[in-house]
C-alpha cells in the first residue's frame, strides 16, 4: 500500500471534497502474505500511534504485540474461526487496549475515543509502509484477558493483523468477493448543523 491511486482504489473510492490519497489508499484486506515485517518497519506503527492526541495527554491505549509462532497460536485461541480462517497467515496480530481508570480510580471518560485514535493513526502509517491492516471484533475477549494476563481496568476491543497483502486467491471464495476497498456514506450524511440531524 501506499498514497498511490491505483486503479482498484480508483474504481471503489470517490472523494466528494478533496483530501490526502492516504486516507483513500487505506483499507482492510484480508489476504495477508506471510512475509515477516521488519522491526524497524513495525516500531514505526507504533511511533505514529504514539503521536495521537488524548485528553490531559493521558494515552490510555496499550497494544499487545504477536509476531512469533508461540504467541501468535495464543492470539488464534480466542479470534473467531470466522476470522482465523484469513488472519492465520499475518505474520503480526495485535490486541488493542486502553486504560479505563485513573490514578484515582476515576473513569478516563474518552479512554475508548482516544485508543480509537491512536489504531487510526497506526493504521494510516502502516499503509504508507507498504502495509496492510485489518481490525477485527470477532475474537473473545474474555479469553483474550485471560490468555494476556490484562489488568481488568484495561477494555480490550479489537484485535489487528498486521502483514503484506498477499494474493485474494488465497482466501475463501466468498472472501474473494468480498476483497475490494469498501465505499462509504456521503459527509451530508454524517455532519449536522447546528443540531442533530439538521442538514449542513
Amino acid at each position: 500500500m501506499s498514497s498511490e491511486i491505483t486503479p482498484e482504489i480508483e474504481e471503489h473510492r470517490q472523494p466528494d471534497h478533496e483530501i490526502h490519497p492516504q486516507f483513500l489508499t487505506r483499507w482492510s484486506p484480508r489476504a495477508f502474505s506471510n512475509q515477516e515485517v521488519p522491526n524497524d518497519v513495525l516500531l514505526s506503527l507504533f511511533e505514529a500511534a504514539r503521536w495521537a492526541p488524548s485528553s490531559g495527554n493521558s494515552q490510555p491505549w496499550r497494544f499487545i504485540i504477536a509476531r512469533n509462532a508461540e504467541d501468535r497460536a495464543k492470539f488464534h485461541s480466542f479470534i473467531n474461526p470466522s476470522n482465523l480462517v484469513w488472519c492465520d497467515k499475518a505474520p503480526v496480530l495485535v490486541v488493542v487496549a486502553s486504560q479505563s481508570k485513573n490514578a484515582q480510580g476515576d473513569t478516563i471518560r474518552t479512554h475508548a475515543f482516544d485508543a480509537g485514535t491512536s489504531w487510526g493513526y497506526l493504521a494510516l502509517e502502516a499503509s504508507n509502509q507498504g502495509l496492510i491492516t485489518h481490525a477485527m471484533a470477532g475474537f473473545n475477549p474474555d479469553a483474550a484477558r485471560t490468555a494476556l494476563e490484562v489488568p481488568e481496568d484495561y477494555e480490550i476491543y479489537a484485535v489487528i493483523a498486521i502483514g503484506y497483502r498477499g494474493s485474494k486467491l488465497d482466501l475463501p471464495e466468498k472472501l474473494q468477493e468480498r476483497e475490494i476497498p469498501s465505499n462509504r456514506r456521503s459527509v451530508e450524511e454524517s455532519c449536522f448543523e447546528g443540531g442533530f440531524g439538521k442538514q449542513l
